[in-house]
């Protein structure tokens, strides 16, 4: 398995561990706030790259 698709399935595992253990409302602020947290945390260079490139480039 590729590394990506490691990080994949661990980030699907870690998702449904939260669903289970936390509060539906907790769990998806969690889900969602950690990815925006890491783009918010870019700095407007790295933004405006990312907004150019597709997705297919995302990770290369």
């Amino acid at each position: 398995m590729s590394k990506r698709a490691t990080y994949a399935v661990g980030g699907v595992a870690v998702g449904l561990v939260l669903l289970y253990v936390l509060p539906l409302w907790a769990a998806l602020l969690v889900i969602i706030g950690v990815p925006v947290g890491g783009y918010l945390l870019l700095d407007p260079s790295q933004r405006a790259r990312l907004k150019r490139i597709t997705r297919k480039e995302i990770g290369r």
